[in-house]
């Protein structure tokens, strides 16, 4: 592949590459040598040459980016149409080999001609697959999963519960000084001065 910027004369295998600004030329060549659509051209190009012959390389470049950038933008029309041409090349594959293998004289030649045979027809239903999937994409649906150790429940507006123990907010007092909870559900010790009353109230009644 010969690289050229302004070829003197039309050569069909010349690259012609167009400057950009704020690239070096060796940038803009890396960058065209490594390119994804350079590349997969120059190996289109070497299959179908025997058969199809030599094919302008910078035009041939240029439409596999379009077909690239078509795709991207979320047209796949035109690979639906190569996977539907394939099914029936696979297909003619298919029909060869295996017509072939009738008219092998060894045992050896049989099965080999058979095992491509069934390689394409696999191929070939695995196109149709791919296909189909892409007319009729599936519907996935997913659902929520709660997961939780154990028994798990949530009320609103209720009180809360910790390890089993319900909380009652009217049984405990906010103490306005250190904000501690006070408690008064606890036993109330009999203080000093109920025991004296109580044994003034024996001498009275005796």
């Amino acid at each position: 592949m010969a690289i050229s910027k302004k070829p003197k004369k039309h050569n069909p295998q010349a690259l012609i590459v167009e400057n950009e600004k704020g690239k070096s030329e060796h940038r803009r060549l890396a960058e065209i040598k490594l390119s994804s659509n350079v590349l997969n051209t120059l190996t289109t190009e070497a299959f179908t040459k025997s058969a199809l012959g030599e094919i302008d390389l910078t035009e041939a470049v240029a439409a596999m980016k379009e077909k690239s950038e078509k795709i991207i933008a979320g047209d796949l029309s035109e690979l639906e149409s190569t996977l539907t041409a394939q099914v029936f090349s696979l297909n003619a594959i298919f029909t060869t080999l295996a017509r072939k293998s009738t008219a092998c004289e060894y045992l050896k030649q049989t099965e080999t001609h058979l095992r491509l045979a069934l390689k394409a027809q696999a191929q070939c239903a695995r196109t149709v697959e791919i296909l189909a999937a892409m007319k009729n994409p599936p519907i996935v649906i997913a659902k929520q999963a709660n997961i939780a150790h154990g028994h798990q429940q949530i009320n609103n507006n209720q009180p809360a519960t910790h390890a089993g123990k319900t909380i009652n907010s009217s049984n405990e007092l906010l103490n306005e000084t250190n904000h501690a909870t006070l408690d008064t559900r606890g036993t109330l010790e009999t203080s000093r001065v109920n025991q004296e009353l109580a044994a003034v109230e024996t001498v009275n009644g005796s």
